[in-house]
């Protein structure tokens, strides 16, 4: 009898400045972003629950500078829980399909500006991520929709539609999506389900 172990692919693409796509299971530094994850084996029950494990392990690694961050920025740590989980699931390597970098997912223009020299490096992602958390809290008056927008889509995209949530359905998801991560933080529930 053959036992089959549960497995899992991952799938990244990355477009090139011509166009190009490509497809990999190893993605290099840059602009790879995470398409699609195969598993195989098992049930998709045990999937979740095995990726949601995974995720509180990560967590729990990355808490003490996730709070030491927060503590320096002078943000709550839910709350920096709340946008690393929601940007990347608590993934280091994580990078989006706009090039978007790390933890808190960091513009590498952003990165730039924040001092950020290595986006990949938890520490630096943090303190940057913090810092821009922070100075767009000063900028909204402490509204954290409006932050959590500026964070989501720039700052400026929040001026340009009248300091509102700007209408994009992403950026209101992400809004919400963080919200409610941030208030089951508050209250202790770290990672339910959705």
């Amino acid at each position: 009898m053959i036992w089959l172990q549960p497995a899992a692919a991952d799938i990244y693409k990355y477009r090139d400045a011509q166009g190009r796509i490509y497809l990999t299971d190893t993605p290099m530094k840059g602009g790879y972003r995470l398409l699609k994850r195969f598993n195989f084996g098992g049930s998709a029950n045990a999937s979740s629950a095995d990726t949601l494990a995974k995720m509180r392990q990560r967590r729990t690694k990355l808490a003490p500078l996730i709070e030491a961050a927060a503590h320096r920025s002078r943000i709550p740590p839910e709350l920096v829980h709340a946008v690393v989980r929601a940007e990347s699931a608590y993934r280091s390597d994580a990078v989006s399909s706009k090039g978007a970098i790390g933890l808190m997912q960091l513009m590498p223009a952003t990165a730039k500006r924040l001092g950020v020299g290595d986006a990949y490096d938890a520490r630096q992602n943090l303190d940057g991520g913090t810092r821009y958390l922070r100075q767009l809290l000063e900028m909204f008056d402490h509204d954290l929709r409006l932050a959590l927008a500026g964070y989501n889509a720039g700052e400026n995209a929040v001026i340009r539609y009248g300091n509102k949530v700007p209408p994009y359905p992403e950026t209101q998801k992400y809004v919400e999506r963080v919200i409610t991560f941030y208030n089951r933080n508050r209250a202790g529930d770290q990672l339910a389900q959705r």
